[in-house]
């Protein structure tokens, strides 16, 4: 009996173990019906009832080499591109009903592998590795997103990372020489562009420099041309004080002489002439003797008066 008894206690033991079961945060558990489970411990039926984790949380999913070929024949591998996705509480019942609970498998690796060979089939190599590269990521999210809100609602593609594609060898190592000699052309281009600058800037210099030189040989000779200028003035001013005085003097003269005119031709009388001569003769030393006296002849107006002087004591 207690052997039987410590039967039925480990089956029960075994099927309270076996129904006990823990939803992870993050997820949600459900038994295929329109039962969801919040995150903890819950309890079900083993052999009855099943139950699937389903992440609700933001998660990245990556999809690994995905091989494609171009317009041009040539097949190309990606290695990986990194798909940020998140499914809503609301959609995990209809999404796993339809697509089970591997449903990225169907709705984001499939769909992967279908847009990037849709992709790669319409566009050449050099526009898939060089040209169009980094629009990839955006059209891919654009084209799965809408393929999505039409299948599985509730299905949210956050971003899209694609990485660089494997390309053949060969090709590789031309489009490695392409960029070396971008890089090589851009690099000479860049010098260029820093030589004309300097050379810009030295014309530029020498402008500025020339304008300065000319400003100051304006300024020098309007200064030499304000100088003549000034000494001209100079000049005039000196020369019109100089006929000025001329003037003056000769006016003065002239004053003097007629004034001196006037006073003789006031004094040109008989009177004075006679004493005058008076004067004259009163002044001269020299003594005549002899019978032969000088004559002295006086004239006043109609007049003539001579006068004899005769020696007392002739030679």
């Amino acid at each position: 009996m207690l052997a039987k008894g410590l039967g039925i206690l480990a089956v029960v033991a075994a099927f309270f173990a076996l129904s006990i079961h823990q939803i992870p945060e993050g997820h949600v558990g459900g038994a295929l019906l329109t039962l969801i489970t919040a995150p903890g411990y819950h309890v079900m039926f083993p052999f009855l009832t099943s139950v699937k984790i389903v992440q609700i949380t933001l998660h990245k999913d990556e999809v690994k080499n995905i091989p494609c070929g171009t317009s041009g024949g040539t097949m190309i591998h990606f290695e990986k591109i990194e798909v940020v996705n998140i499914l809503s509480r609301e959609a995990v019942i209809d999404i796993v009903r339809n697509y089970t609970v591997n449903y990225d498998r169907t709705l984001i690796f499939d769909k992967i592998h279908h847009e990037v060979n849709q992709f790669c089939s319409v566009h050449t190599l050099r526009e898939i590795y060089i040209d169009l590269f980094a629009t990839i990521d955006d059209h891919i999210q654009r084209t799965l997103q809408n393929d999505l809100n039409i299948l599985a609602p509730g299905l949210h593609v956050s971003s899209i990372r694609v990485t660089k594609p494997k390309i053949p060898d060969a090709i590789a190592r031309n489009y490695e020489k392409m960029e070396e000699e971008k890089t090589q052309y851009m690099i000479t281009t860049a010098h260029q562009r820093v030589v004309e600058k300097e050379g810009e800037t030295d014309r530029r210099r020498a402008v500025i420099e020339a304008e300065k030189l000319a400003a100051v040989s304006k300024i020098q000779y309007e200064q030499k041309i304000l100088g003549k200028q000034s000494e001209k003035r100079i000049a005039e001013i000196e020369a019109e004080m100089h006929l000025a005085k001329e003037r003056s003097l000769a006016d003065a003269n002239k004053y003097q002489s007629d004034t001196e005119a006037q006073s003789n031709k006031a004094k040109f009388t008989p009177q004075f002439l006679q004493w005058s001569m008076y004067q004259a003769l009163s002044q001269n030393t020299t003594i005549y003797f002899g019978n032969s006296i000088p004559n002295v002849f006086m004239n006043s107006g109609d007049i003539s008066t001579m006068k004899k002087f005769t020696s007392p004591h002739p030679r």
